[in-house]
């Protein structure tokens, strides 16, 4: 039992793990976009994601999910594997990575919203307060920072969060009975063929033009993003809950920010630091009081 109450086996460190992996990901989505469109972005690092899913469930021996999980599952599927996916994809095309990451910082409310809708959970009052005001700095910052040329990239960032909060409360529901890696599995193999489909209909003509970078972002979103990511994730929204680990989610604009910097040599504002700091704050009240 002490295994799965302290340390990276609790919820909270299984969670934190996960959210330290998908930092890398809007980056890393940023510099793939720069080599592949966002429609064969999408749907090819699914197909490369659910072809070693296969190869884990088929070497583990995992027993198919029942029936009545499957409706769940293309809930995952079109949320995480689909739907998050392909509109940072689109939002990258208008907005810095570093941009993009401060509406991570919406993520939790929405996760939170879900959990209690398809979840059964019930957080405090004081929880929404603290949840609700960080995602009011997030959004915000966002409304003051956006130019004309990135409300189109604002907007399917939005779209994706939404969809995202959907996907994780639903996976963190199933992850209870099949294990958190065995429900992002399953969802892969759910959206292989629709996914394949995609990629042969919108193969590039040519590969020549993609450099080292972007076939690096296409791994990392394809390997860390689609799965490794979800195996810590979806463990700890199941061990700790899905609204109180989800509020880790507010920590990844610092790591993503610093990564976006780092990497890709976007600027960083003040501003952007000082928001995020906030969120940091909100972020404490609402774990103090889920």
């Amino acid at each position: 039992m002490q295994a799965t109450t302290s340390g990276w086996g609790s919820g909270w460190g299984s969670g934190f793990l996960g959210m330290l992996i998908f930092s890398g990901s809007l980056p890393a989505t940023r510099v793939a976009v720069g080599g592949f469109s966002p429609l064969f972005l999408t749907s090819v690092r699914a197909v490369l994601a659910a072809c070693i899913a296969i190869a884990l469930l088929k070497l583990l021996r995992e027993a198919r999910p029942g029936r009545s999980d499957l409706m769940s599952l293309l809930i995952v599927a079109l949320g995480v594997v689909v739907g998050f996916p392909l509109l940072t994809a689109m939002a990258l095309q208008y907005i810095t990575a570093a941009h993009s990451i401060v509406f991570i910082g919406l993520l939790p409310l929405a996760t939170a919203i879900f959990a209690t809708l398809r979840g059964g959970e019930r957080p405090a009052p004081l929880f929404w307060l603290f949840s609700c005001m960080g995602s009011m700095l997030v959004a915000g910052y966002a409304l003051s920072q956006s130019t004309e040329m990135q409300w189109s990239g604002d907007l399917l960032m939005v779209a994706a969060v939404l969809v995202c909060g959907l996907g994780y409360a639903e996976g963190a529901v199933l992850s209870r009975r099949l294990g958190g890696w065995q429900v992002i599995c399953w969802a892969l193999v759910l959206s292989l063929p629709v996914m394949a489909a995609i990629v042969l209909a919108v193969w590039p003509s040519g590969f020549g033009r993609v450099n080292s970078a972007e076939w690096i972002g296409l791994g990392y979103v394809s390997v860390f993003s689609m799965l490794v990511g979800f195996v810590f994730w979806y463990r700890g929204l199941a061990i700790g809950g899905t609204a109180k680990i989800g509020q880790l989610q507010l920590l990844q604009p610092f790591f993503g920010m610093m990564l976006a910097w780092l990497f890709l040599h976007e600027p960083v504002a003040p501003s952007m630091v000082g928001i995020t700091a906030l969120v940091v704050l909100c972020v404490a009240g609402a774990k103090r009081f889920a």
